[in-house]
């Protein structure tokens, strides 16, 4: 597999006051650091950031391209999918690694386990009993199914995975959930505190 690592940032973040959720400060770095030093290894480096509005305020801590949606609507996390799956298709690699821009424990065999999942088109992530959507790897393939998908008005991530079918494979929960999201300034805290008790 060429795998385009794609993080999503195009949410709201509504809980966490608003703007964009990847550039809060973990710990003193960016959540979005924090999530790019983790998948860009798993990626041969190819990373791509899932944005809309100016490109220039991920400067400073995102090095790769930004991508902004190319559907109308603002549709959500699919939309920031189809990008990634479309610039891939530009440049020739078979599949995207996607993750949210507030996961900064990614595992780093996530790429990995993925990639060995069974045959269905989607590989999916899941830790303990709770499945991830925006945590997959994606075939390139699926891109033209995906717009034809949100053009009739569907948003739903879910959904789209049942439509195809995926595999999951699942990380435990302990001693730290590997795909914990932080969507709140409470989540920012106690995830220093747990930061502080990684070796």
């Amino acid at each position: 597999m060429a795998i385009l690592g794609l993080i999503l940032a195009g949410g709201l973040s509504r809980r966490m006051g608003g703007g964009d959720k990847p550039l809060k400060i973990l710990a003193g770095r960016t959540l979005l650091e924090r999530v790019a030093e983790r998948l860009r290894p798993q990626c041969g480096g190819r990373l791509a950031l899932s944005a809309n509005g100016d490109p220039e305020r991920f400067r400073a801590v995102f090095a790769g391209p930004v991508l902004p949606d190319t559907v109308p609507d603002n549709p959500g996390p699919l939309a920031g999918l189809l990008a990634g799956l479309d610039a891939a298709a530009e440049i020739g690699l078979t599949h995207v690694a996607s993750v949210p821009g507030d996961a900064p424990f990614l595992p780093t065999d996530f790429v990995a386990r993925l990639s060995a999942a069974g045959e269905k088109p989607i590989a999916l992530a899941a830790s303990g009993e709770r499945r991830h959507f925006t945590s997959a790897l994606w075939p390139v393939s699926l891109r033209h199914d995906l717009r034809a998908w949100l053009t009739v008005g569907e948003r739903r991530v879910g959904g789209f995975i049942e439509r195809h079918g995926a595999d999951v494979v699942s990380w435990p929960v302990a001693p730290i959930d590997p795909f914990l999201n932080l969507n709140a300034p409470e989540d920012l805290a106690a995830a220093e505190v747990l930061l502080a008790q990684t070796p």
